[in-house]
């Protein structure tokens, strides 16, 4: 037999899974609904991601290597003062990235689908295969045309509103809200973003996330995020990020606004029979950083690699049991990071005493140093034990000096 793969969803989670199974000859088929879709996302992507997923240069808009973290009394701490010559973040705009992956996966064999999937019809028998009923948008019109198609296993990789979880029945889980507008600044304001970016926290611009203005190729991304609870309140949150920017925004013109859920944790079934989450689908986003295109892409490449692995590259159709091997395999190299930052999240976010120490803790080089390699190449650096403490001691020192450890 020759097994039969959809993957449901053309962002970085679906095209590197794409990618994986079409290098190994798999017959494996990518949706996109939107091919010039242009997520709002503040676009960062750590350099451990350049060369494992071998990013071209032009992919990336800025290499910042300078960050400020400003306190909801406007103390700036400038963080980034560890970083060697050849490291920083990414920057990148997603339609850029997006679209890159995406044909780099067609270009290995993937079969590339303009299509909206409204519905997978499951089999009765284990041996029996999906299908997807699915638009195909490929001709134009706003309905396109209804098709469907047979294969052997699926990937959802469709986001936080992922059809492919609602038809599995995965479950649902809470969710932030990101609001984002692109906004092209006069050539002197754009010049002091170079290799900048800025994080601002604050009940004023987030009850419990941050603010964010990062530079992209010829304009500023400029948004917050806050949990769905907040929705209401997401224009006002936006106008505090404005308005405590507003001296570095002055003469800018908004080019795009832009607004999307975000998953806040991982749904309580990711695999469900054939059919796998990957990416915000999954709920790989992390907490306190907010980070979700590495782990997107990496939970996908995981996965595809699952199914290359126990379908003896494609030469039989993989179990439940098989693919929740890529959960197993993902847990235990992430799971420890979920949960530090789920509890910095807690600690640090909840007033904004708490958010005056976090800022006030970043300003030692110890945390900037381990945050940066944590970040940057997603291992766990091993400090050594002195180190450790001193973190701790900063830690608890700063949450005292801000009165923040009170109820």
């Amino acid at each position: 037999m020759s097994l039969r793969v959809a993957v449901v969803g053309g962002g970085p989670a679906g095209s590197s899974a794409a990618e994986i199974l079409a290098k190994a000859g798999i017959e494996t088929y990518l949706f996109e609904r939107k091919l010039d879709n242009a997520k709002p996302c503040g676009g960062a992507i750590p350099l451990c991601m350049v060369s494992e997923f071998d990013l071209p240069p032009q992919i990336i808009d800025r290499r910042v290597r300078k960050m400020k973290m400003i306190s909801p009394s406007n103390i700036e701490v400038n963080i980034g003062q560890t970083l060697k010559d050849d490291e920083y973040i990414g920057m990148c705009r997603r339609e850029v990235l997006d679209g890159y992956l995406r044909d780099r996966a067609a270009g290995f064999g993937a079969t590339l689908i303009n299509g909206t999937v409204f519905k997978l019809e499951q089999p009765t028998e284990n041996d029996k295969p999906y299908t997807l009923h699915y638009a195909d948008l490929s001709e134009g019109g706003p309905e396109g045309n209804s098709k469907t198609l047979e294969v052997d296993v699926v990937i959802g990789a469709d986001g936080a509103n992922s059809r492919i979880a609602k038809e599995i029945k995965a479950g649902d889980y809470n969710y932030a809200i990101a609001f984002q507008e692109r906004i092209r600044l006069p050539e002197d304001k754009m010049a002091y973003y170079d290799e900048l970016a800025e994080m601002y926290v604050g009940n004023d611009v987030s009850p419990d996330f941050y603010a964010w203005v990062f530079p992209k190729y010829d304009h500023v991304a400029v948004g917050t995020g806050t949990m769905k609870v907040n929705k209401d309140r997401i224009k006002e949150l936006q106008a505090g990020i404005r308005a405590r920017a507003a001296a570095k925004l002055a003469g800018g013109q908004i080019i795009k606004v832009e607004a999307h859920p975000i998953p806040e944790h991982p749904r309580p079934r990711r695999v469900v029979g054939r059919v796998a989450l990957v990416g915000d689908a999954a709920g790989t986003v992390t907490k306190s950083s907010g980070e979700g295109i590495y782990f997107a892409a990496k939970s996908a490449r995981m996965c595809a690699e699952a199914i290359v692995e126990f379908s003896n590259g494609g030469q039989r159709i993989p179990s439940e049991a098989d693919l929740k091997v890529y959960l197993k395999r993902w847990d235990q190299k992430y799971g420890m990071t979920y949960l530090v930052l789920d509890w910095l999240q807690r600690v640090f976010y909840r007033t904004d005493a708490t958010r005056e120490a976090f800022v006030e803790m970043c300003s030692d080089m110890d945390v900037q140093k381990l945050t940066f390699d944590s970040y940057l190449y997603k291992t766990v650096v091993p400090a050594n034990p002195l180190v450790q403490l001193k973190i701790t001691a900063k830690t608890i020192g700063s949450l005292l000096r801000g009165n923040a450890l009170a109820p």
